[in-house]
């Protein structure tokens, strides 16, 4: 029996090598080979135990560009050979989520890496259906359409107009999506992050004006860049619940907060100041394939890049070892991505 490297976490803190059988491609299924891997924030917060939707032991990994090796019956329009990305969301399309439209928030979710196993692995069978084609795009580039697709559907739920005020709170690969589709979409975009590091990030890259929200005179500066108002948006992409109790005070009245961002925990603001100024508050999970079309077309204009995000490259065989050193405790990681 022909076997496979896989890179199981048992349990938290725990990552070990392990020995599986090659998946054989199901009818509507096509077995992919991984070229390169995204590692995701829900892959670092799984490792710590701090994941919300998690059991272990878990194959993490849903950031993937891969090629086609092998297909079931019922996968017309694919062909061996062929570069993928993939949509990792498997709806269950019967609930009353996906029948209004809403599949990346559907009832009955799975999601590959989180809910079964993923893609820290060499081999991994797919529905053909959640395949998207990218022979054109640099494997690391299109290993990294997830992440920009979980912010394109933040900014989509944000609905902003051109010239919208819109503060983004954490510029880690989500922000940093999000500050780079909103300006893309013709928002006024304002990055905060605590970290100086990641702030000249969002400088030298985006070319956008960044702010410390821990600074003193954090509102004013806000104003300051806001023709003297606050915030008319917030997206939040901090998974800090700091930031998150903190929002409803940097929106002007009438505005409106989404928190794209999760943590393992209870959300508490106050109820006065939310409803004196009528905020709109929204939650934002996953993506649609609207926003993976999207990002692919702004991918494909050179509007989003690579290089908004990615700060890190790892090597598959050798990850286990430095997972912890490399990507745990590195606090100059942005985005890494792991090549197979």
């Amino acid at each position: 029996m022909k076997t496979m490297k896989v890179l199981v976490c048992e349990q938290p803190t725990e990552l070990r090598y392990r020995q599986r059988p090659l998946p054989v491609a199901a009818a509507g299924e096509a077995v992919i080979k991984m070229i390169a891997v995204g590692i995701c924030g829900t892959d670092i917060h799984a490792w710590s135990g701090q994941q919300p939707f998690f059991s272990y032991p878990r194959v993490l990994g849903h950031e993937i560009c891969a090629e086609i090796v092998s297909l079931g019956d019922q996968t017309a329009g694919w062909r061996v050979g062929q570069r993928v990305a993939v949509i990792p969301y498997l709806s269950c399309r019967r609930c009353g989520a996906c029948l209004s439209g809403k599949t990346n928030c559907c009832e009955n979710i799975s999601v590959i890496g989180v809910h079964q196993d993923g893609a820290f692995c060499e081999y991994l069978s797919v529905p053909a259906g959640n395949l998207l084609a990218v022979d054109d795009v640099a494997p690391e580039a299109a290993a990294l359409i997830e992440p920009f697709a979980i912010s394109a559907h933040a900014v989509r739920r944000a609905a902003l107009s051109p010239d919208e005020h819109l503060l983004v709170v954490g510029a880690g690969p989500i922000g940093l999506g999000v500050a780079a589709i909103a300006q893309a979409d013709g928002a006024r975009v304002v990055v905060a992050d605590t970290r100086p590091e990641r702030r000249r990030h969002v400088e030298q890259v985006l070319g956008l004006p960044t702010l410390d929200p821990a600074a003193d005179g954090f509102d004013a500066a806000l104003r300051g860049q806001f023709d003297g108002m606050l915030a008319a948006k917030v997206i939040d992409a901090t998974g800090n619940p700091q930031a998150m109790n903190n929002a409803v005070n940097v929106i002007r009245h009438g505005g409106g907060i989404v928190f794209v961002g999760l943590f393992k925990g209870d959300l508490r603001f106050s109820d006065p100041e939310f409803h004196k100024k009528e905020a709109t508050l929204m939650g934002s999970r996953n993506a649609t394939e609207e926003d993976f079309v999207k990002v692919g077309r702004l991918m494909a204009a050179g509007r989003l890049t690579a290089g908004m995000m990615l700060s890190h490259h790892f090597e598959f065989a050798t990850l286990a070892q430095h997972y912890e050193a490399q990507v745990i405790n590195n606090t100059a990681l942005i985005k890494g991505v792991i090549r197979f």
